[in-house]
């Protein structure tokens, strides 16, 4: 690991964005939620960017931007639930810092998530879509430097978890 940015990493509604937002103001770092780049960048939603142009173009999206902010320094980088599903985008992540995956019980991930059901994935049945996602991508976030699962945890508690394994 060559530089001092921490990137979180996991399924939506692990707390990656509030986490992040923690992180970035204790240590004095930039925030960068890769969502609300993508979204500026193209002036639409994340969910209009699903509908009019698929989930591939949005996934090439994300790792531009993604290596993009990577090249910065003293950077949170929040990613989405699906960036380390792009081939290179793991090795890219590990390379540029201190990679947090951050993962939740599926039982809180659909109580988070039942508050915002403006996520393209979840279009339906968000419980069995969760149970789905979750399946597919259970080894997806193993590359991770350390995981700290935030079931029933304060976003202030995984900080505090995160910050020990940044400061070594």
């Amino acid at each position: 690991m060559t530089s001092n940015n921490i990137i979180l990493v996991g399924m939506m509604a692990t707390g990656k964005s509030t986490v992040g937002a923690i992180l970035a103001e204790e240590l004095g770092y930039e925030l960068v939620d890769l969502d609300h780049v993508i979204a500026e960048s193209e002036d639409r939603s994340i969910p209009e960017i699903f509908a009019e142009e698929g989930e591939g173009y949005f996934r090439r999206l994300e790792s531009e931007t993604l290596e993009r902010m990577l090249q910065g320094e003293k950077r949170v980088i929040s990613t989405g639930g699906g960036a380390v599903l792009v081939a290179g985008n793991a090795e890219l992540m590990l390379a540029n810092g201190l990679v947090v995956a951050l993962t939740a019980d599926e039982e809180e991930i659909l109580a988070r998530v039942s508050e915002n059901l403006d996520r393209p994935l979840l279009a339906g049945n968000a419980k069995e879509r969760i149970a789905r996602i979750m399946q597919e991508r259970r080894d997806a976030y193993r590359f991770a430097h350390c995981t700290v699962d935030t079931t029933g945890l304060t976003a202030v508690e995984v900080s505090q978890h995160i910050l020990i394994h940044h400061r070594g």
